[in-house]
């Protein structure tokens, strides 16, 4: 079999595979920044939301993964859980937040946030949400 013959019976994998990985990558988590240490204060405007209790904070450094630390909200497939979301992206979603680092989680840190003085725990609260996950 000629190599023009063997590429071309491969392409549609290649294809399909490329495909693949490009819609992967355009739904990925784009916080990257390295994670601030236990205690250290940062700030930025809130530039992703991930579910209903995880975010990220574009700092100098990047954009940080915050995993809300006074917010506890429905896990992935349960069925408040994308009005979870909807309500953390209304109430946050490029505003400038402040952030105090906690401890570690996975691949983000737990951390207390502010916005205009209030938590971000307070106002999901305040908003209705309820609360729920593991």
């Amino acid at each position: 079999m000629s190599f023009d013959r063997i590429m071309r019976a491969l392409l549609p994998v290649i294809v399909l595979v490329g495909a693949a990985a490009i819609a992967t990558t355009a739904h990925a988590d784009p916080c990257e920044a390295p994670l601030p240490r236990e205690g250290a204060a940062f700030s930025g405007p809130v530039t992703y939301i991930g579910d209903g209790d995880s975010l990220c904070v574009t700092t100098a450094a990047g954009q940080v993964e915050v995993r809300v630390a006074d917010f506890n909200a429905p896990e992935l497939r349960e069925p408040e859980e994308q009005a979870a979301k909807e309500a953390l992206r209304r109430l946050v979603f490029g505003r400038n937040a402040t952030c105090r680092a906690g401890r570690r989680s996975y691949d983000r840190v737990v951390a207390r946030c502010t916005v205009n003085g209030r938590s971000v725990g307070d106002l999901m609260r305040a908003a209705g949400v309820r609360e729920g996950g593991i």
